[in-house]
């Protein structure tokens, strides 16, 4: 039994059923992309994290330790938010796959000193990077693939029950293993434009070399952008393609996490 009691009798039971169900939800949902937004009320976080617990409690058997503020209970509530902020961080990586590719080809560029906030993490990021940042939300949310990520949620109280359930080394190694693949995405979606990019600057270097006189900051910075902007809209296909597997694995590397 719980130290503090109330007096609500089966009530309270409940209610410390609910909370403990709302730890690793709400601890998903605070480490997720676009459910941390900024922008996203406090009281909606805690609402949608009530309502997926409501549900919970009413699909799974789930059995809450009996003393929640107890050694064994502090661990246990510590072992609930730690799944929880491990299966929002996943997301994190796959959308972080776009702002490091959108900061290299800001850098070739030459628009890294152009930044503003942004509103899902409160800080300020290149401008390319909202534009990337933007795309795969919209993609995300297209194809559903937050709805399979609530899923997921929801299936690993099944397979790492409540109370007694902490990671074990195979799931840190495939968390680890999860940032190897977020910078591979960000070489895929940085490549075709850095490499358009680089023919400019050669040819810029030859021009440069070839008339002295020229002024290089003048003649390379414009066209750079002007070649960059223009690969970007070249390949905008190419990476709305890439943006979709990189949803589609984001959802799977999720779903590796959970594998025993």
């Amino acid at each position: 039994m719980n130290t503090l009691d109330f007096g609500f009798g089966a009530v309270e039971a409940q209610l410390w059923t609910l909370v403990f169900l709302m730890t690793r939800i709400g601890a998903a949902l605070l480490a997720a992309p676009f459910f941390s937004a900024a922008a996203v009320p406090v009281q909606v976080r805690v609402g949608i994290t009530g309502a997926i617990a409501v549900l919970v409690s009413a699909w799974l058997p789930i059995i809450t330790p009996p003393a929640l503020l107890s050694l064994a209970g502090v661990l246990a509530i510590a072992s609930e938010a730690l799944i929880g902020l491990a299966l929002g961080f996943v997301l994190q990586l796959s959308f972080a796959a776009p702002v490091i590719a959108a900061e290299q080809i800001g850098g070739a560029m030459g628009m890294s000193i152009a930044s503003t906030a942004d509103p899902v993490n409160g800080a300020h990021t290149p401008v390319l990077g909202q534009y990337f940042t933007v795309m795969l939300t919209v993609i995300f949310l297209g194809l559903g693939a937050h709805l399979v990520w609530l899923r997921l949620l929801v299936e690993s109280f099944t397979v790492f029950p409540p109370g007694g359930a902490w990671f074990g080394v195979a799931q840190i190694e495939r968390l680890v293993g999860f940032g190897s693949e977020m910078f591979i995405a960000a070489v895929a979606i940085a490549m075709p434009v850095t490499l358009v990019l680089l023919l400019v600057q050669l040819a810029s270097g030859v021009l440069s070399r070839s008339a002295p006189a020229l002024n290089l900051f003048a003649l390379g910075l414009p066209a750079g952008i002007l070649a960059g902007l223009a690969a970007l809209i070249a390949v905008a296909p190419l990476n709305a393609d890439q943006l979709v597997v990189l949803s589609e694995e984001a959802v799977q590397q999720v779903g590796a996490l959970l594998a025993r």
